[in-house]
């Protein structure tokens, strides 16, 4: 314990103040609710963008211009993000992780289920995709701070030996959040044509009030992490962002960089539900039902690497998934051009249900403990939420190169390669800290 721990805690006796006390269970299961919540309001936005919004908010572009307009919609989420992630990651930083947690979950609901209220393009002209734009720019400041709250809060009430299990249940809610948006657009997608572009999209937005409700609920009693508590009194009034690019530089490009794996998930959950459906006609109900299954693998998959990472470390396991991804995202697209189902399905939960769950368990511990408690929150906000915005305009870049005939989806399948290996690359350049104190991690700065 340092000079300055030693004296904090001395002070809290004497005030009669007991020391902060870890509740790693119910840190565990709050993210995951909150995460839940926050990415099904998200991921209902990718799934309409992938099979409504082109119609009904583009309807006067021909329908693969549509197509690009309505992923861009989809992507321009993702350009907040960094500038959510710089505000809210200062936020958490310097006033508390359950503040940001609170303030997201509420921003994330209203801008959701103010998405559905939306009119159309029909009613509105040219209104209707900018106030759509600016609602998914709210939906993306809300994402910016959430996943690296949660995950700030589960590290920092973890044991020391179980933190990347205990990290991964924020990713577990984000599989949840996707699974439950998928679920609920399966009988939504069933309805005839004129119906689902009339009325039936809007339900699944509606819900949300629901959802974010529950996760309030949850999250209401959720106390402060004792490592947070402790920083606060040793170093107040400290500016973290400028730590941050002051001494941090070289982990925050290092994240950058490999949260480019996450390409992978854009790529698999939109793009290829909108080329399967729309260029090659596989049923809606069939690529649904490969969201839904691969998650539902997932679910099992991300706490197992990421006890896993537990015993034998952050980095080779989060390797395995980038590298494992950039393999089979070729059998996926190849089945999927040749609507052969059968291996849709196999290679669909072999790439997002098991290989991409090593990486994208790992990444909450790997990425948070490249930073000091002084700067974790902002270190993981900013580096991911940047390295995201290439995932969030995949689809629209997917979109532009893909090439007519047999082999068109080559190219997009040779992007998803290509950043899946740079995200490996990053990573191996990095300190393996699964054995590093939590006092240790990210080295100290006064």
């Amino acid at each position: 314990m340092s000079i300055a721990s030693a004296s904090t805690a001395r002070s809290q006796a004497a005030n009669g103040e007991s020391k902060p006390q870890r509740s790693p269970r119910k840190a565990a299961f709050a993210s995951w609710i909150g995460s839940a919540v926050e990415y099904y309001d998200f991921f209902i936005y990718g799934t309409a963008a992938a099979l409504v919004f082109g119609k009904i908010f583009f309807p006067a572009f021909d329908p693969a211009t549509a197509t690009i307009a309505a992923f861009a919609t989809f992507g321009v989420g993702y350009v907040t993000r960094p500038i959510g992630a710089v505000l809210l990651g200062h936020v958490g930083d310097k006033y508390g992780r359950k503040k940001v947690l609170t303030f997201t979950l509420l921003l994330m609901g209203i801008s959701t289920f103010a998405v559905g209220l939306l009119p159309t393009y029909g009613q509105i002209g040219i209104a209707a995709p900018i106030l759509l734009v600016v609602l998914r720019m709210l939906q993306g400041l809300s994402a910016a701070g959430e996943q690296a709250g949660a995950n700030s809060m589960t590290l920092e009430h973890a044991p020391a030996h179980r933190r990347a299990f205990f990290t991964s249940f924020t990713l577990s809610g984000t599989q949840a959040g996707l699974i439950l948006a998928t679920l609920v657009f399966l009988p939504i997608s069933a309805l005839p044509e004129d119906q689902l572009l009339a009325w039936g999209w809007r339900i699944p937005f509606f819900l949300s009030a629901v959802v974010v409700a529950v996760g309030m609920w949850v999250r209401r009693t959720l106390p402060e992490t004792p490592a947070f508590t402790e920083e606060r009194a040793d170093k107040a009034g400290r500016m973290p962002v400028a730590i941050l690019f002051q001494h941090h530089k070289a982990n925050l490009l290092r994240v950058i960089f490999a949260a480019l794996v996450s390409v992978v998930s854009t790529i698999f959950g939109v793009f290829t539900l909108s080329y399967a459906v729309n260029t090659m006609h596989i049923p809606r109900a069939t690529m649904l039902t490969v969201l839904v299954l691969a998650n539902v693998v997932a679910l099992g998959a991300i706490p197992m690497f990421a006890s896993l990472a537990d015993r034998i470390g952050r980095k080779p396991v989060f390797i395995f998934g980038a590298l494992g991804s950039a393999a089979l995202i070729w059998p996926y697209m190849w089945s999927i051009a040749a609507v052969n189902v059968p291996l849709i399905f196999t290679f669909g939960l072999l790439l997002s249900g098991l290989v991409y769950s090593a990486a994208n368990g790992v990444w909450p511990s790997l990425y948070g403990e490249m930073f000091n408690t002084r700067v974790r929150l902002s270190g993981m906000a900013i580096g991911t939420q940047i390295g995201f915005a290439l995932g969030g305009f995949a689809p629209t870049i997917s979109a532009a190169i893909l090439q007519p005939g047999a082999g068109g989806w080559v190219p997009v399948a040779a992007f998803v390669t290509v950043t899946s290996i740079i995200a490996a690359i990053s990573v191996a350049t990095a300190r393996e800290t699964y054995k590093v104190p939590m006092h240790e991690l990210g080295g100290a700065v006064s």
